[in-house]
């Protein structure tokens, strides 16, 4: 699992946005029979408002990314236990590699009416997907299935379908937290402070300024690809990226988002990012681990894999709180989630071993996992004594104790914007960083162009 995995840009969503835009859910009730979702024929049990009913039974298809090689004894022995507690039941697992071709294929499965019955999906590939009419309704299929779950999280797993009613069409699963991972050998070059994390924001980008004049060009403080970090930093400073109704960008209403813009414009004229990194997808994992970027991914998972590519960096590695600048608390951003396909024929076993895989037992098990640093979603977990009781001052104890005392109360604020969307903007930040125009105009023409895309969106 690698450390890009939670915050991989997905690509080619905005097709699935727009094409099968109108599509929805159709039929209700709870009587055998044909309906739609997604334009696919489904049994009307797995649309309209109705509980969802039946025998757990019928052989569904589970679908992880890029788990299999790690957590393969774990999952092969969840999935044991799933049938043996349904003997009509079987569950085929499916681990894709999570290549860049991911998302198209999960496009091209679900118009092809073939998606897997339960599948692991972020927030963006949830929007599209419950836009289109391809996942199924868990909130109104089981009234009971946000039980389990810290508030904000169940929160964050709320998407609007094809009309615009939000419904829940996830669970979730498991979060990676928010925090700072650095070199402290290179900060201490800089003149930082590594015991003592900025507050805000703009405190941060003050220490990478600090790095850009100490290193000479010999090391960097982060990479210069602004994708990373939109919309991410303004969910974390507070600033609202899209209007209430998700029809139309504002953030170029808040004075701070050119700031933001005029600081990433200065720390790449100054060297403070590798300069062939404006527009590449790769995030700090390589060059953190060779020693040439002082901070590294914000995912606490980022350091397993620092530990397995680069024991020596990974000895000079600390974790820190990420400021929590205007929201006064932690973000964990949204975690990854379980949805259920509409489209399943075997719906009700589908639901119910979502569900099993995501219950507060399994969550435990798998995040107690000394290979892996992830959190758990269900209220029960996160009180259990290992994330409670956290000791160590290596890394991933660190990192452990760090999240797990933030995750009762922290937001889950992220925005979902579409790819298009985000590009748009990443595209015009870095015109202001190149120096091709203001950061006032780059913010500007990035709202302009952003509203185009919203409207055509409908």
């Amino acid at each position: 699992m690698r450390a890009k995995r939670l915050t991989r840009t997905l690509t080619c969503l905005a097709v699935l946005s727009l094409t099968a835009a109108g599509c929805g859910l159709s039929g209700g009730g709870s009587d055998d029979g044909d309906a739609t979702a997604g334009g696919c024929k489904v049994d009307k049990a797995n649309v309209g408002s109705s509980k969802l009913t039946g025998d757990v039974n019928g052989t569904i298809t589970f679908q992880t990314t890029n788990l299999k090689k790690d957590f393969g004894d774990f999952f092969n022995g969840v999935i044991a236990d799933f049938e043996k507690a349904h003997p009509g039941a079987k569950v085929k697992w499916i681990d894709d590699p999570g290549d860049n071709t991911f998302t198209s294929r999960t496009v091209a499965d679900a118009q092809a009416c073939t998606l897997a019955d339960v599948i692991n999906v972020n927030a963006p590939t949830a929007t599209a997907l419950t836009k289109a009419g391809y996942l199924l309704d868990v909130g109104t299929k089981d009234p009971d299935a946000a039980k389990p779950f810290v508030p904000s999280f169940w929160k964050s797993g709320t998407f609007k379908d094809a009309s615009g009613k939000s419904i829940h069409t996830v669970l979730p699963w498991y979060t990676g937290g928010v925090v700072l991972t650095y070199n402290k050998d290179l900060l201490k070059k800089a003149g930082v402070d590594p015991a003592k994390p900025p507050t805000s924001l703009f405190g941060l980008f003050a220490d990478y300024e600090k790095v850009a004049k100490a290193s000479d060009g010999k090391f960097y403080a982060t990479m210069a690809n602004p994708i990373w970090r939109i919309p991410a930093d303004f969910d974390q400073m507070g600033i609202k990226v899209l209007s209430d109704d998700g029809k139309s960008a504002v953030f170029a209403d808040d004075p701070r988002t050119t700031q933001w813009v005029e600081w990433m414009a200065k720390l790449y004229k100054e060297g403070a990012m590798p300069k062939d990194s404006l527009s590449s997808s790769n995030d700090p994992s390589t060059l953190y681990s060779q020693g040439k970027v002082a901070y590294g991914s914000t995912n606490p998972s980022f350091v397993r894999f620092v530990k397995q590519n680069s024991p020596s960096v990974y000895d000079k590695t600390a974790v820190g709180q990420q400021p929590y600048d205007a929201l006064g608390r932690a973000s964990a951003g949204a975690p990854q989630y379980i949805s259920v396909a509409a489209t399943s024929k075997h719906a009700p076993t589908a639901l119910s071993f979502a569900e099993f895989l995501t219950n507060a037992e399994n969550q435990t098990a798998w995040c107690k996992d000394p290979a892996v640093v992830i959190f758990p979603t269900t209220t029960e977990s996160l009180s259990d004594p290992f994330f409670q009781n956290a000791t160590g001052s290596d890394p991933f104890s660190q990192a452990r104790k760090l999240v797990a005392d933030q995750l009762k109360t922290a937001s889950t604020n992220q925005t979902n914007l579409s790819p298009a969307v985000q590009n748009a903007m990443v595209s015009q930040v870095q015109l202001a960083m190149q120096g091709k125009k203001s950061a006032a105009d780059a913010v500007k023409d990035a709202q302009e162009k952003a509203n185009e895309l919203l409207k055509q969106a409908g």
